[in-house]
C-alpha cells in the first residue's frame, strides 16, 4: 500500500529542510577565519544528497542507502531534465566520508570547499524549482 500523498509531501519537506540546513551550515563555516574546508565540503555533499533523495521521495522512487551523488543523479535523470545539467556535483561524493576522517582523504582547500558549497546550492535550487513546478509547497 502506498503512503498518502500528504505523507509523502511531508517527508519531502523534511528531506529539503535537512538539505537546506546542511547548506546553511556549509556557508556559515566558510565565513570563519580558520575555515575547516573538510567540514564545508561534507555539509555540501550532505545537502546535495538530501535534496536529491527528497526529489526521489516525491516521485516515489526507491533509492539505496548511498552517498553516491552520481547514482542519485542517475535515478533522477529519467524524471528530470535538470539532473544531467548537475553532473559536476558528482565530485561531492568524495566528501561524504573520507573528508571527515584524518588520514583517510586529502585535506580540503577552502577554494574546493567553496566550489562544493556552490555545487550543492545548484542542486538544492534545481530540486526546489522542480518540486515547486510539481506543486509541492516548501
Amino acid at each position: 500500500m502506498r503512503a498518502p500523498r500528504e505523507d509523502i509531501e511531508e517527508k519531502v519537506r523534511q528531506w529539503l529542510l535537512y538539505a537546506s540546513d546542511d547548506l546553511t551550515a556549509a556557508r556559515h563555516v566558510l565565513t570563519l577565519p580558520e575555515c575547516p574546508g573538510w567540514l564545508v565540503a561534507n555539509h555540501a555533499q550532505q545537502a546535495a544528497e538530501k535534496a536529491l533523495k527528497g526529489f526521489l521521495v516525491h516521485r516515489v522512487v526507491d533509492f539505496p542507502f548511498t552517498h553516491d551523488i552520481r547514482l542519485l543523479l542517475d535515478l533522477c535523470s529519467p524524471l528530470a531534465d535538470w539532473a544531467e545539467q548537475l553532473r559536476d556535483a558528482e565530485i561531492l561524493t568524495q566528501y561524504a566520508v573520507s573528508a571527515r576522517y584524518p588520514g583517510v582523504g586529502r585535506r580540503v582547500a577552502v577554494e574546493n570547499a567553496r566550489r562544493a558549497s556552490d555545487l550543492a546550492g545548484d542542486v538544492l535550487t534545481a530540486v526546489r524549482q522542480a518540486l515547486g513546478d510539481d506543486g509541492v509547497d516548501l
